[in-house]
């Protein structure tokens, strides 16, 4: 069974964190260290580690993800220049919580997409 981690408890509102978006399947907060003027990470409400562990019964809350996303850049502003969603993978991904979660990254040119 995967570990609970610091994502687990801001779902269930143990500590605190800017929380713009939930309901049923994913939480979206403001991550605590943006690398943009906009920088949201969403997450699925069940634990779920990496990409590597996503299950044909997943389906509906990666897809909800997805919608989360467009719906809070065009609330932040964001949707008609442009962002970047971003979801790390274990260590050479540079995942740091292993919880999956995509970023949802804006507000300003972003420049290349891979850094060296």
């Amino acid at each position: 069974m995967a570990e609970e981690t610091i994502f687990s408890k801001i779902i269930r509102k143990e500590i605190p964190a800017d929380v713009v978006y939930q309901d049923d399947l994913v939480t979206a907060f403001r991550d605590i260290n943006p690398r943009a003027p906009s920088h949201i990470l969403i997450i699925p409400n069940k634990l779920i580690p990496t990409v590597n562990e996503i299950e044909e019964e997943d389906e509906l809350v990666m897809g909800r993800m997805f919608t989360v996303a467009r719906k809070l850049a065009k609330e932040e502003g964001i949707d008609e220049d442009g962002y970047r969603l971003i979801v790390n993978c274990n260590s050479h991904g540079g995942q740091e919580v292993y919880h999956i979660h995509m970023h949802l990254v804006g507000g300003r040119p972003l420049g290349p997409m891979l850094m060296s």
